[in-house]
């Protein structure tokens, strides 16, 4: 897929008229609006030699830690960062591909973190904030340099971490504030994407894929606490529970139609098919529970992909002029 970079690039070096440029981008938008184009559509396998990288890659990272993890964890992991890191200049710097170039930064991000919390092992009251400060600077650091769409949802995963950890090590028995403070943290992460999201409406450009994973981050942070609050996982689902979950899935659903985003139906699936399947079978549907289940939501699903765009027409129709400037424009 040809980015807005390249385009830029391709003026820049005399290849095409910044007109030509133009009219492509105008033409690349009228064909996302066609009902037959993926309506969310994000870079992640351009061929097979992706996944042929990404192979090689992971084995080279497994053997350098196992290696330096002969010595201590933190010297294999500075090696995992380094290594991953290396290879980023060329397979992503220079080749641009888009797979490895997530795995080597969640690699990166992630050695960061682990070299830094077992250096500061003496140090336990800090060290898990520390460690996550190192690695909103890792992922800050990595955008800087390649980037890759999927490092601002790092860097924003990273800061949610470092604000749980530091309340944790300020108050001593704050777990009790854990799932709220994922909430916020879910409410500031979706506002986040919603706002790369609105500076490119028609998705053309990389920032709808930082978008894309800012809202894949978002959505289990906003889902999980209100669905375990509501004892979702306590082994039994009465009737009232279950109504609640489905109307609350409902809604999820109304504002991934508005948002044109699909992440927190995604991330709210399993805790609705737990519900209904926990529901079947404690009224004596032991042995397909969880298979009437997915036929039911399966379907539900099926027909909602099939008439996305009206469903999102209808939608947007009855939301304020105002908010629909900000969204995505119907397809």
């Amino acid at each position: 897929m040809i980015s807005d970079e390249d385009l830029d690039a391709a003026v820049v070096a005399g290849v095409i008229h910044a007109e030509a440029a133009a009219a492509l981008r105008a033409h690349a938008a009228q064909r996302r609006r066609s009902p037959l184009v993926d309506e969310e559509h994000f870079r992640l396998v351009s061929g097979f030699n992706d996944i042929f990288v990404v192979i090689a890659s992971v084995l080279l990272l497994a053997s350098v830690a196992w290696i330096g993890t002969d010595q201590a964890r933190w010297v294999g992991a500075v090696g995992v960062s380094i290594t991953a890191w290396v290879l980023a200049e060329f397979f992503v710097r220079t080749r641009r591909m888009a797979l490895p170039a997530i795995v080597l930064l969640l690699a990166f991000v992630a050695a960061v973190f682990v070299a830094a919390h077992d250096v500061l092992v003496a140090y336990s009251d800090v060290r898990s904030v520390v460690s996550s400060g190192l690695a909103i600077l890792a992922a800050w650091l990595h955008w800087r340099r390649f980037q890759v769409p999927i490092t601002v949802a790092a860097g924003a995963a990273a800061t949610a971490a470092f604000a749980l950890f530091s309340l944790l090590a300020v108050i001593p028995d704050s777990s009790v504030w854990l799932l709220p403070m994922c909430f916020v943290a879910g409410l500031a992460i979706f506002s986040v994407a919603t706002r790369w999201d609105a500076t490119d409406r028609d998705r053309l450009t990389r920032r709808s894929d930082v978008a894309f994973w800012l809202h894949l981050l978002a959505a289990p942070l906003l889902v999980h606490p209100v669905f375990t609050q509501m004892g979702v996982f306590s082994g039994s689902t009465s009737l009232a529970q279950a109504v609640v979950v489905f109307a609350m899935y409902l809604a999820l659903a109304l504002v991934s139609l508005a948002i044109d985003r699909r992440a927190l139906m995604v991330s709210a699936l399993g805790y609705v098919l737990y519900a209904l399947a926990t529901l079947l079978r404690q009224n004596g549907f032991v042995s397909l529970s969880f298979a009437y289940t997915g036929l039911v939501i399966g379907s539900a699903l099926l027909m909602l992909s099939a008439y996305w765009n009206k469903s999102r027409a209808m939608t947007l129709g009855r939301l304020p002029g105002t908010l629909r400037a900000y969204l995505a424009p119907l397809r």
